[in-house]
């Protein structure tokens, strides 16, 4: 699941982050599609041929993802699963896009922009030379069509909350707009890279929650939407007619595979171009020299953590003691070391260690089951019986935590965390569900004791969707029913200015009350660990991933596994 998501590429290049924590990737062909298929006679991993030969970009091949989780929906603002803001990615794009350092935004579908002295007026200006692929021109009529849909109270999305804050959408053109904000709004340029816009000539009229659109859309990305099979395969061919220019690779395909260890069989037996590997495999699973032959490894820190997340309507979880003492009973490092093998490291809060947003100051718990212990006994729970499991009134302390199918690393944490609270007296167990089932019939209803998940998120601060008491409802992302006063204030505040030290300031102040409250317990921040067929060039490596060019990818002409024909 996702705050937010970049679009296009860089959808693809936050994705991974939680590729193998299954938010957050497929084979097969349309009719009359595209169709991949060996070009030669060739064993599956056979020798790519040395770039000094055949080096140049060419277009062709398919590359094969893999995914633990298929997609919901190809509609971006009502998707809240990684997987359908990937596949998405590719069909639509924002008016904006982070360049591949994360340090500004940059032309995509808007030209140009200017935003007024006081920041609380943008005006765009598209590009004119975009169209949809069924041939129809992108207008500003599109932007607004959108922007109207997704503030539009029917709409089932999360993400309405930003373009409520615009006051006034003004029309200057076909190809120019302005919105005015009437209060000062800090994330407001970026919530533009943010918001994909929607045909207006295909679906102004109709209901986008039940519309077929969502399951056969129409774009304008760098790929086309060629057929979906559920819960086994999404296939995209290249659109030619890329207003950015026509990417390499000629189709793309994500198989769902909901259990990392077949994932990683497919890949070494050819199945498979890409995938992120787990700790596991990345330290000890792929020293061999057919790895070091036939793919690359890559490592960066992942803009993204694991967390084990309570349901405050839970009575055993409402006294904050309780929760401060499951914090007391985790060891974070050991589950680093074990789960993690290392690759990674433990967080307190919302904020990725070494950004400027984290707090510094923020005292860790630490590691001390014996303060745990005190904590609960303080809030009621002993063991009167003698069974070893705590109880109240007559209750023993029992309940289950809810993880993703597929996800080693989260069953992994979850059961370490199992061990460790059953040490301080408390009987847990676990139950794992496959992705789909986990968001729709669980976490979107509220339909759990704790859960351990992960949040990949946006690289403004602003984090009102997680934490505001305002988004508790169904589909919303305060899923865990936090409510608080003074940090719904902070939140409030800190998208009320645009002074970076003032909402520094802000922003550690709400860092401290989600210590304090302990709503989650923060694990970890894993690294990102993707393995990419070694036949793919020109892959770079930057802040963004390693994906955020990932038109410019190709595949040498005699390197080529797969022919496409039209």
């Amino acid at each position: 699941m996702a705050e937010r998501k970049a679009s296009g590429p860089a959808a693809l290049a936050l994705a991974l982050a939680t590729l193998a924590a299954a938010s957050v990737l497929l084979y097969g062909c349309g009719k009359g599609a595209e169709e991949a298929r060996p070009a030669r006679e060739k064993s599956p991993l056979a020798a790519v041929v040395p770039a000094t030969l055949d080096a140049a970009p060419a277009y062709g091949d398919a590359i094969v993802f893999g995914t633990i989780g298929d997609g919901s929906t190809l509609i971006p603002m009502l998707a809240s699963d990684s997987s359908s803001h990937e596949y998405a990615g590719y069909l639509f794009d924002g008016l904006l896009e982070y360049d591949k350092t994360l340090s500004h935004l940059e032309p995509r579908l808007a030209s140009s922009w200017e935003v007024s002295p006081d920041g609380l007026q943008i005006t765009f200006h598209l590009r004119r030379d975009v169209h949809w692929t069924d041939g129809v021109a992108f207008t500003a009529r599109d932007v607004q069509f959108a922007f109207d849909t997704i503030r539009d109270p029917k709409t089932m999305t999360a993400y309405a909350e930003d373009y409520k804050q615009v006051q006034r959408f003004e029309l200057l053109g076909d190809f120019d707009f302005r919105v005015t904000y009437e209060k000062p709004f800090a994330p407001a340029l970026a919530s533009w890279n943010s918001m994909m816009v929607l045909p207006r000539h295909l679906l102004e009229g109709k209901d986008i929650n039940e519309s077929d659109f969502s399951q056969h859309p129409v774009g304008l990305g760098s790929h086309i939407f060629e057929s979906w099979e559920r819960n086994t395969r999404f296939t995209l061919r290249v659109n030619p007619d890329y207003y950015r220019g026509r990417a390499h690779v000629a189709q793309v395909v994500y198989r769902v595979i909901p259990d990392e260890s077949t994932q990683f069989l497919e890949l070494k037996s050819g199945g498979l171009d890409m995938m992120g590997l787990t700790p596991l495999q990345f330290r000890r699973q792929t020293s061999s020299g057919i790895f070091d032959r036939d793919f690359r490894k890559y490592r960066y820190v992942s803009n993204s953590y694991t967390y084990m997340g309570y349901n405050l309507d839970n009575p055993l979880f409402q006294d904050v003691r309780v929760r401060r003492a499951f914090t007391y009973a985790i060891n974070k490092q050991e589950l680093v070391d074990v789960v993690l093998f290392g690759l990674g490291q433990a967080t307190e809060g919302p904020y990725r260690p070494g950004t400027a947003w984290l707090n510094k100051n923020l005292r860790p718990y630490g590691f001390d089951p014996a303060k745990a212990r005190a904590l609960l006994a303080e809030a009621g729970w002993r063991d009167s019986d003698g069974d070893g499991i705590l109880d109240k009134d007559g209750k023993p302390f029992s309940f289950k935590i809810l993880t993703n199918q597929g996800n080693d690393q989260r069953l992994k944490t979850a059961t370490v965390i199992q061990k460790r609270l059953r040490d301080i007296g408390i009987d847990v167990a676990v139950r794992v569900v496959e992705w789909s089932a986990f968001i729709n019939d669980f976490i979107d209803k509220r339909r759990f004791d704790a859960i351990v998940l992960g949040w990949s998120l946006s690289l403004d601060p602003d984090q009102y969707d997680i934490w505001h008491s305002s988004k508790t409802g169904y589909k919303q992302f305060n899923f865990v029913g936090f409510k608080n006063a003074e940090a719904d204030e902070l939140l409030e505040k800190g998208r009320r200015t645009f002074d970076d030290a003032e909402r520094r300031r802000i922003y550690d102040r709400l860092q401290e009350i989600l210590v304090e409250e302990q709503p989650y317990t923060f694990l970890y921040v894993p690294d990102s660990l993707p393995i990419v067929a070694s036949r793919f060039h020109g892959i770079e490596e930057a802040p963004a991933g390693i994906s955020w060019n990932f038109p410019q990818w190709y595949v040498p002409s005699a390197s080529q596994k797969y022919t496409i024909t039209p």
